[in-house]
């Protein structure tokens, strides 16, 4: 009794000091991971968490292609996606789907979570109000919008632009598996305004590109405050509507209702590939240009202080002989558009051990772009 006593007495402390230390969150984590048997985050965990939906109205089914399924992935394709716990493999060609394929119990109405690919939206988000006049200029400062960012150290400089292309100077060290670090706050945590408007800016905005998950959480919010409605409505009136997306969408927030800008849009692969023949079509659906087409190519083109891995929200290899560009999330979400053989692919799993080459960029993507076009032109 004398045991237990005490040891309820520490995990009492404990719980305290997490409380009072800012780091709470970490019993959610736990709640969410461990205690599911996972090692952290995964791409089925969409109703651990509140979330705004993302609504389609008058869903339309991809055209397939007449070669569709008829042919086998070559072997060494099929065994890196299954090695890689590939969930999802599609490959549209001229706007039909070509080849589509599921793992482990995963079919075309599987939801799982996008992580970062996200980021990507929310810049389209950020172009949408800019056509719309919502915003005045990408180039605005933040401060115009949270004026207290005018109080910290190069607050009063930081523009949407800096954000988009991750160059804020946040001080964020985008770090997946250390729990005390601010992805997991942001991740875990009750409040985003907590996670991401503590933290201070630790140089000049504009100065580098650093990959941060706070950048884009912050762009959100300069987004939703022009806005003046979640982001979630937005991206379905604008987008999810428009591209007669098959399925509903969820996208997780704070206890807030704040959606995570940087992560966690839970949709299927064939949703996510529409995303991609938007920018195939350079913004078009049919006759409707429903997002500029200056504004993507402002996106899918390289940023000189990446050294040309980055745009806006974009992933890029044009350094690759099939130039390709891509949405990308944490274990191996892809959306990659690859213009020259009018092909987009998508790949979705839970790859944990995903290597990258020296610039950062995911050793599969380049892997599966060469194989997959190859295989299929």
């Amino acid at each position: 009794m004398g045991i237990l006593k005490y040891m309820i007495g520490g995990a009492a402390a404990g719980a305290a000091a997490a409380y009072f230390l800012g780091y709470d969150y970490l019993f959610s984590g736990i709640s969410k991971t461990y205690l599911k048997g996972k090692s952290g985050a995964y791409i089925d965990d969409g109703d651990l968490f509140p979330g705004n939906p993302v609504i389609t109205v008058t869903p339309k089914l991809w055209e397939k292609a007449p070669e569709y399924n008829k042919t086998d992935l070559p072997d060494h394709l099929a065994d890196n996606l299954k090695k890689s716990k590939t969930a999802a493999f599609i490959v549209v060609r001229n706007g039909k789907i070509l080849h589509e394929q599921y793992w482990a119990g995963y079919n075309q109405l599987s939801q799982t979570n996008s992580f970062s690919m996200a980021k990507a939206v929310t810049v389209m988000l950020l172009g949408k109000a800019l056509e719309e006049g919502l915003i005045r200029s990408i180039d605005e400062k933040v401060s115009e919008f949270y004026p207290a960012l005018n109080e910290k150290k190069y607050g009063n400089e930081i523009t949407l632009r800096n954000l988009a292309q991750m160059e804020a100077g946040l001080d964020w060290d985008e770090d997946y598996n250390n729990p005390f670090l601010p992805n997991a706050k942001a991740y875990y945590g009750k409040s985003l305004v907590k996670a991401v408007f503590s933290r201070r800016f630790k140089e000049k905005p504009g100065t580098r590109f650093e990959y941060q998950s706070g950048s884009t959480q912050l762009l959100g919010f300069a987004v939703r405050k022009a806005l003046g409605k979640p982001l979630a409505s937005y991206l379905s009136e604008k987008f999810w509507i428009s591209l007669g997306m098959e399925q509903n969408a969820k996208w997780s927030t704070d206890d807030s209702g704040m959606e995570k800008a940087y992560c966690c849009i839970h949709s299927n692969a064939r949703d996510f590939a529409k995303l991609g023949q938007l920018f195939l079509d350079n913004g078009k659906v049919g006759n409707d240009q429903i997002l500029n087409s200056a504004f993507i190519e402002q996106m899918r083109t390289p940023t000189e202080k990446s050294e040309g891995i980055y745009g806006l929200g974009l992933w890029i290899n044009y350094d690759n002989p099939v130039k390709h560009y891509y949405f990308l999330g944490l274990q191996g979400q892809y959306i990659i558009i690859v213009p020259e053989y009018d092909m987009v692919i998508v790949r979705t799993g839970s790859y944990l051990n995903n290597p990258k080459n020296d610039k950062g960029r995911p050793d599969q993507v380049k892997f599966l772009v060469n194989e997959t076009v190859q295989f299929f032109q």
